[in-house]
């Protein structure tokens, strides 16, 4: 008896121990074993991008695309038809935070099995080159946290979206901290721009820190691509805009 009280107690040590340490990663880099599962998942994502890159449009597609002499059209029938055949959790493109270091594959949709992979695109609202509001929704503090810290961005920092038919470079405007159920977040407004959301502060999920960001370029890829890679976009940076104010 006295043996088995001791490899019990053991047990519950090694078990304690364990469950600190997991809290320790957790409050200073992000939780371990989640990460480590978004990180296996990541890795396939990968690899399902590259061949969705690698992928030509259908016939009738091919045909379509063969009417529309203007690169931005073509971009946003690309962007439609992708929509079209994605299913919640699958490889859209891929999102670069320069600032932070960070690089994730995106994937369709923002349920809570989509978002163990990476950050999801927003099924309500348009992918990048349809003309509204882009929303990508992320973790702070599991799956590879990769929003952690998207309160460092600040006013004209880049991010850039990667779709297999165009490049898509996006300033910061501003921060904003608001209610777990403003939805008018993502609402359209008069220009393109992409909408980061996560959960604030970390730990919690009472609110959201959202980062809003306007469209200053895109340059055609793939199918959308018929002579160069030349830019569609490209605005000044605004010259009196609204700085970041997370809290």
């Amino acid at each position: 008896m006295s043996r088995w009280l001791r490899g019990f107690s053991t047990v519950l040590i090694v078990a304690g121990a364990l469950l600190v340490i997991d809290a320790a990663l957790t409050l200073i880099w992000q939780e371990p074993v989640s990460a480590f599962i978004a990180h296996r998942e990541q890795g396939r994502l990968d690899d399902r991008l590259r061949e969705l890159e690698r992928r030509r449009p259908s016939v009738l597609e091919q045909r379509a695309l063969a009417t529309l002499p203007d690169a931005r059209r073509r971009i946003a029938f690309l962007a439609r038809a992708l929509r079209r055949h994605a299913h919640g959790g699958d490889a859209l493109g891929r999102i670069r935070i320069p600032k932070i270091g960070k690089s994730y594959v995106v994937v369709d949709g923002t349920a809570t099995a989509d978002l163990r992979k990476g950050p999801g695109f927003y099924e309500q609202t348009p992918l990048p080159g349809v003309p509204g509001t882009t929303a990508i929704a992320g973790h702070r503090t599991t799956y590879l946290a990769p929003f952690r810290h998207i309160d460092r961005l600040a006013h004209g920092d880049p991010i850039v979206i990667e779709m297999p038919y165009g490049r898509f470079t996006y300033a910061v405007e501003k921060r904003q901290i608001v209610d777990s159920k403003a939805l008018w977040v993502i609402n359209r407004v008069g220009h393109d721009r992409l909408v980061l959301t996560a959960c604030h502060p970390l730990y919690s999920a009472a609110r959201r820190i959202v980062v809003f960001a306007r469209l200053r370029k895109v340059v055609p890829l793939g199918a959308a691509r018929r002579s160069g890679g030349r830019t569609l976009v490209e605005h000044p940076p605004a010259t009196s805009g609204v700085k970041g104010s997370g809290r």
